[in-house]
């Protein structure tokens, strides 16, 4: 078969570190994959010099990843369909805000049998009413099958190769497991492959909103065990959320790193988290906070509550899924932070069962 070829759509934080995984398992093994790997960039102006000319001269994303080097064969593209170009792997990791935008350029322009991976975090609102997920965004912009990759996977500290899983919910893994494995598995970048990425995508979705909530307790000083509450709480509702609107959902990938792994990670370290947390400490509104705190990112959890909240409401469900309901009131100035607890503490958990799917 011929080496499979790579572009990574998307030079963020995160896009960049999976970037530095992905270069070196592509020049690793080059009868697998082409061992150039393109990247498209969003051209930049630092300090009087093109990003991309940054990253191909220095082999740096200054911007979003400082201080760690590319493999010298990810190129820094400006143009979307040149990056893409005769790609068999497109990997996509740019914020969801931006996603039909950013790829609507590539449709009809693909190489024939491509495929994606989604590492994007959000949900979709549909115009005419209700939410998709990225993944069925992607499919019917670019006509191509989407996998999703997700998991407990804090850019900085994988980009420091600090040992960590992650979970990628594949179209086909039978066929594709192997391959995927071999594009992303690093000795400290461990990768699980199972067949529920629907599951594995509401997952990466889902938790931001829960880290949210969990950033109001910190500002609000209650501790790790209120903390602890929330998390748990959450997962419920993340469990609760996939059985009603994505029936078929497996209960164990909840315990794969895409769920309760990643839960927990964002909930001590994430964006999300940090934000939501100097929100109750200071006087200044989410949308301010981002621009101050986070070098040109995007935060997920506020936009994905808003997302979620959409659906809830017109289903008049927001009764049932009261931490995802006050995240989202809080975000928007309906409630204030303080009445956080009160919703914790008349948390309806008898609506949310379990069955025998472990």
């Amino acid at each position: 078969m011929a080496a499979k070829k790579i572009s990574i759509v998307g030079s963020g934080n995160w896009g960049s570190a999976i970037a530095r995984i992905v270069g070196q398992n592509a020049a690793a093994h080059p009868g697998q994959f082409d061992p150039e790997v393109r990247m498209w960039v969003f051209e930049e102006m630092i300090e009087g010099q093109k990003l991309t000319e940054i990253i191909n001269t220095k082999h740096e994303n200054v911007k979003y990843l400082p201080g760690k080097k590319f493999p010298e064969n990810v190129v820094a593209v400006p143009d979307i369909v040149t990056a893409c170009q005769e790609a068999d792997i497109l990997i996509l990791v740019i914020p969801h805000q931006f996603l039909e935008r950013s790829l609507t350029p590539l449709k009809g322009k693909l190489k024939p049998g491509a495929q994606g991976i989604s590492l994007i975090k959000g949900f979709h609102i549909v115009p005419s009413g209700g939410i998709e997920l990225i993944s069925v965004v992607i499919k019917e912009l670019l006509n191509i099958p989407v996998s999703v990759l997700m998991g407990a996977n804090l850019a900085g500290e994988v980009a420091a190769d600090k040992f960590c899983e992650t979970t990628i919910g594949a179209v086909d893994a039978t066929s594709d497991g192997k391959w995927l494995q071999a594009m992303f598995q690093t000795p400290n970048f461990r990768v699980v492959v199972v067949d529920d990425a629907k599951t594995v995508e509401i997952c990466g979705a889902l938790k931001n909103i829960v880290a949210c909530g969990a950033g109001f307790v910190d500002g609000l000083k209650y501790g790790d065990n209120t903390k602890a509450a929330v998390i748990r709480l959450g997962l419920m509702e993340m469990i609760r959320y996939a059985e009603v609107f994505y029936p078929g959902s497996k209960l164990s990938t909840f315990f794969e790193s895409c769920g309760v792994a990643d839960l927990i990670t964002t909930c001590y370290g994430g964006r999300n988290r940090r934000v939501s947390e100097a929100f109750v400490t200071s006087d200044k509104s989410i949308e301010d906070l981002e621009k101050e705190m986070l070098n040109g990112q995007r935060l997920q959890g506020p936009e994905t509550a808003a997302e979620v909240n959409f659906v809830l409401k017109a289903k008049d469900m927001e009764d049932q899924f009261p931490l995802f309901t006050s995240v989202h009131k809080i975000c928007v100035g309906e409630q204030k932070p303080e009445e956080f607890i009160n919703q914790l503490r008349q948390h309806p958990e008898h609506m949310i069962q379990f069955d025998a799917r472990l």
